[in-house]
């Protein structure tokens, strides 16, 4: 059996190192469970399921249960169950501190974005760390698997990418999208029925990496704008769907608004498509917008934490693909495409000539790295997002 170790277990080992709680942030089925019980295994320690109706009712008073396990890491799994828990565990991660247990006391794992479980911690400021955990990426699969390709086609998704077979990634992929739209949408947000959701989603695959048009969605699904914007966000909320904003860096040019939609994981794109292999993505209208979402996914899931990520786009055609905002390495522009041959449009140097950035690359589907000119270099997208991970403990440039 292949083992796949993930980058993100140093920054969560260290982040219990400093704080009392971590909450570790991501979609269903990404390995939160288990990497959170790899962790467990190490110290002593109790694991709670919030699904399982047992567990939840030990919680019924926290305090008198959690108290007893002070010497222990506590993992409260899908806490998004029970988001009432987070100002109980305030007062009892106080009281600990008074005891002298002051780091590593509970690991906390959530399926809804970052932003929804900060406003539901707000009571645990100052003693919470968030880590965002998602599926796997090229760097994680590089060593098993040299080629970015069968990570495309199939998504990130353990089960996924481990399947035997395209066939059985594929069949996953179909139940997960299924067991999302019956289960566990109605369970983390407003009723929604399923098959319109469902077409949103397949709209939004469809549409991979182009401008945000919710009126044109609504139309589509007969509900209003709005209505269509909320289905949006909940999306982005499941960490399913991403919204690239744009960057606002010159205020003399009329900028494009709109962000940009991806459906985050590639093999989810294609599944919702139809799409079966390798073979049929090639031929495929969507193989452009598929291969700039998980370049995009990749390069922001390797860059350091707190880099901004948007891309830029004026009225008269001037465009950057990705744009990342790098604490201490300034701003680099970054142009995708998946031909060898290919060459960045006018546009592209335009842009930069509007926002000067430290850093220009020009990612396609090779390996080698070598200049095209103007400060761009053409270079592969492992290669660059080893440069981008990193630049965590790097000098600034």
């Amino acid at each position: 059996m292949v083992v796949i170790e993930r980058r993100v277990i140093e920054t969560i080992r260290s982040s219990l190192a400093r704080q009392p709680a971590v909450a570790i942030v991501g979609p269903r089925q990404v390995g939160k469970t288990t990497l959170a019980q790899d962790i467990a295994d190490t110290v002593p320690s109790i694991y709670l399921d919030l699904e399982d109706k047992s567990d939840r009712s030990k919680l019924e008073d926290p305090s008198l249960f959690l108290e007893k396990f002070e010497d222990r890491l506590v993992v409260l799994d899908e806490i998004h169950r029970v988001p009432e828990l987070f100002p109980a565990l305030r007062g009892i991660i106080d009281r600990g501190r008074r005891h002298g247990h002051r780091t590593g006391r509970f690991l906390i794992l959530g399926s809804a974005s970052m932003e929804l479980l900060q406003q539901a911690g707000e009571s645990l400021a100052g003693r919470i760390a968030y880590v965002e955990m998602g599926p796997f990426d090229v760097l994680e699969t590089a060593a098993s698997d040299g080629d970015p390709g069968r990570l495309w086609v199939r998504g990130g998704f353990p089960e996924s990418y481990l399947a035997a077979n395209d066939a059985d990634s594929l069949e996953w992929r179909t139940d997960f999208i299924r067991s999302y739209l019956e289960r566990d949408v109605p369970m983390l947000g407003p009723r929604i029925p399923a098959e319109t959701l469902e077409r949103l989603w397949t709209m939004l695959a469809h549409g991979q990496a182009s401008l945000l048009n919710a009126s044109r969605l609504a139309t589509a699904l007969m509900v209003s704008a709005q209505t269509a914007t909320r289905y949006i966000d909940l999306l982005a909320d499941l960490l399913l769907v991403r919204r690239l904003r744009p960057f606002h860096g010159n205020a003399g040019k009329r900028i494009v608004k709109s962000p940009k939609v991806y459906v985050r994981d590639s093999g989810i794109v294609h599944a919702l498509l139809g799409i079966r292999d390798f073979n049929g993505l090639a031929g495929h209208p969507v193989v452009g917008g598929s291969w700039e979402g998980f370049v995009i996914e990749n390069l922001i899931a390797a860059a350091p934490v707190r880099t901004v990520p948007g891309f830029y786009r004026t009225a008269a055609g001037a465009e950057i693909d990705l744009l990342l905002e790098i604490p201490g390495h300034g701003l680099w522009a970054i142009e995708i495409k998946r031909s060898l041959a290919a060459r960045p449009d006018k546009g592209f140097y335009i842009a930069c000539g509007d926002l000067k950035p430290n850093r220009r690359f020009l990612v396609n589907g090779g390996r080698e790295r070598y200049p095209v000119g103007d400060g761009l270099e053409a270079i592969g997208m492992v290669e660059l997002a080893g440069m981008l991970a990193g630049l965590e403990s790097a000098a600034p440039e």
